[in-house]
Order: C-alpha cells, then structure tokens, then sequence
C-alpha cells in the first residue's frame, strides 16, 4: 500500500505542539481591520488548538496517524 500524501494547504495552515495536539490560525485577520475593535484583532493574533470534531480530517490531511 502506498504511503499517503500531505495535502500541501494543511502543511502550511497546521502545525503540531510538543504534546502532539494540532495547532491553527484564527481566522478573520487578513483585511476589513478598521472596523474591528483592537482588542478584538489582538485575540484573533494569538494560536488555538483544532477543535476535536474536525481532529480527525485534520489529521487525515495530515496524513497523521491515530
């Protein structure tokens, strides 16, 4: 059986913690900023973790395994 591939998108969007969780950008941070309170684009600055719905796709993506 072949080995699966990185999907190139998630390799450059995902990156993984020391623990092996994955990490993620936030969204909503590229333009539209004037409008947006400080505080607000301050939070979206910072790195979350995948949600645990998505954990699966993502490390299919990932090409990750369990």
């Amino acid at each position: 059986m072949p080995k699966m591939k990185t999907n190139s998108g998630a390799k450059k969007r995902f990156s993984f913690t020391g623990t092996g969780k994955i990490k993620r950008k936030h969204a909503y941070k590229s333009h539209i900023l004037t409008k947006k309170a400080t505080k607000r684009k301050r939070a979206l600055t910072k790195a979350a973790l995948v949600n645990k719905t998505d954990l699966s796709k993502t490390r299919l993506l990932l090409a990750v395994g369990k």
